[in-house]
């Protein structure tokens, strides 16, 4: 009301009066609000540029591993691990080292590789998925300890049936055979109906019931009852009828 009775020389000199109060707030104010859009813009633009160059090294990587050129591809992976290792790419990469790892027989090096992309994967779906890879190789490599004590770590619900079934692979590798099983069967109860791993899932269960029926013990057999009685001596055999007659 008072702003209402005041003429127009008068509210003109009011926001002088009170620009000149506030003339240093309002340009910290200004220059934040412009430091912080340009920094915005700046981190914006970092990261296109980093997803493009963790791109293309994994182009790079990719091509190598296509040539079978292994000294080229560590050289791309290392570059990817030492400059983006927070990337999808670096993960990927190492993934794939992993895989090739494991298909020349190198348990360790295919491990170390897994370790380290269930380390520094970004994304809790790519560590998780990491992880199971690094639960396989631990059992193919007879640590099914190791293994158990890994899988049971995986919280994603989309990675349940390949946890559990990979649960039942260690308990069956340590001769907990029952336990197997249960892992096997509530792997089932989560896949499709329809899915292509249910038979492979329902064999391994079966084995297993197989193995248990052949290596349980035979029970002795019942003794057999003569089917008829001993013939009674005859009296003519016998040395009391020969004193008779003499």
């Amino acid at each position: 009301m008072a702003l209402e009775l005041m003429d127009e020389h008068e509210q003109g000199e009011l926001v002088r009066n009170w620009l000149r109060q506030n003339a240093v707030a309002i340009l910290v104010g200004v220059v934040a609000g412009l430091a912080l859009i340009l920094g915005w813009q700046q981190y914006q633009s970092y990261k296109r540029t980093s997803s493009a160059e963790a791109q293309s090294g994994y182009r790079a990587f990719s091509a190598a591993m296509d040539k079978k050129d292994e000294e080229a591809a560590k050289k791309a992976a290392d570059a990817l691990r030492a400059g983006h290792k927070d990337s999808p790419y670096a993960t990927f990469a190492a993934l794939r080292q992993a895989q090739s790892a494991a298909e020349k027989g190198d348990a360790k090096a295919a491990a170390d590789a897994l370790q380290w992309a269930h380390d520094n994967a970004g994304l809790e779906p790519l560590a998780e998925l990491a992880m199971l890879r690094l639960v396989r190789a631990k059992i193919a490599a007879g640590d099914a300890e190791g293994a158990l004590a890994l899988v049971n770590k995986v919280t994603d619900e989309g990675y349940k049936p390949v946890a559990l079934e990979l649960r039942g692979d260690a308990l069956a590798a340590l001769g907990r055979k029952d336990e197997a099983r249960a892992a096997y069967e509530e792997s089932l109860t989560l896949l499709d109906q329809f899915s292509r791993e249910r038979n492979f899932i329902e064999m391994k269960r079966d084995d297993l019931a197989t193995t248990a029926v052949a290596t349980a013990p035979a029970k002795p057999a019942a003794p057999v009852a003569p089917t008829t009685a001993p013939a009674a001596p005859s009296p003519a055999a016998s040395p009391a009828a020969d004193g008779a007659k003499s």
